[in-house]
């Protein structure tokens, strides 16, 4: 057993609970869009058992204290934050970065700008350098209603007050799910400024598993992002797992051990 350390980082008026436990290799998770730590906790335990895992809650989520922005360079400022706090994360090497969703891409971000801060990434359903833009305008119809949908609201509502908060509107949520597209636009280029090992785990069936319609074309899209990636680095390997974006919460198990065998382990040991 080992002892969980807590401490609060702040910065941009926003106050973020940082939690670091587990013995092994340096490891930082970054939770994504509506993921807290809390929900994550399958998945960090598992990791504690070969790593010493830091992560945190992002504002707006979880113990993290509510925000007047929710965009990708604010939350981007939250990771940057987190990882600027050395002395207290007290790790004795670089870290690999695992991000998951938005988490990937803010890991992308990161890595481009302080590539030898890292030892290596693993980036779970997210950071697609996708072809073509993911939501269209025939698209919005149907994520206005997902961001709008008042079975995931009430559940959202239960959680207030508890780790499992998250304090972002329906339209903060549908205008950062459009931010990302143009984030994704241009993040090959981040790609190219990471001279680390990458590793995607990605969902063969983000959009469900229905072979008609708009989900085809959205899980025909990621994977084409991924192969894109793969074309422009070839030292890029990806893990394909046939279930949804849930993954993290789903197939924890798996995922811990890809990231276990993964070789940005080796490198940071």
């Amino acid at each position: 057993m080992t002892t969980t350390r807590h401490f609060t980082v702040h910065h941009d008026g926003v106050t973020i609970p940082v939690s670091r436990g587990g013995r092994g290799r340096p490891l930082v998770l970054c939770p994504g869009l509506n993921s807290t730590r809390a929900e994550l906790h399958e998945l960090i335990e598992l990791l504690r058992r070969d790593h010493e895992v830091v992560t945190f809650d992002l504002r707006g989520h979880g113990l993290a204290s509510a925000a007047d922005r929710y965009s990708f360079d604010a939350f981007r400022g939250d990771l940057f934050a987190v990882l600027a706090e050395s002395g207290r994360l007290g790790l004795r090497s670089p870290p690999v970065l695992v991000g998951y969703s938005l988490g990937a891409d803010l890991a992308v971000h990161y890595a481009s700008e302080c590539p030898e801060a890292v030892a290596g990434l693993v980036l779970i359903d997210g950071a697609n350098p996708l072809p073509e833009p993911f939501i269209t305008d025939a698209d919005l119809p149907e994520f206005r209603a997902m961001a709008e949908d008042p079975a995931m609201w009430r559940e959202l509502g239960r959680a207030r007050g508890t780790a499992r908060q998250v304090l972002l509107s329906p339209r903060d949520i549908l205008d950062l799910q459009l931010e990302m597209d143009v984030v994704r636009a241009g993040i090959l280029d981040r790609y190219r400024k990471i001279d680390r090992p990458i590793h995607m785990i990605m969902s063969a069936a983000i959009a469900g598993d229905s072979t008609e319609g708009r989900a085809r074309r959205h899980n025909r899209l990621w994977r084409a992002g991924i192969d894109r990636l793969v074309r422009e680095r070839p030292d890029t390997s990806a893990t394909w797992l046939d279930t949804g974006h849930r993954l993290v919460f789903t197939h924890a198990r798996e995922i811990a051990e890809v990231i276990r065998r993964h070789p940005a382990d080796a490198v940071a040991s």
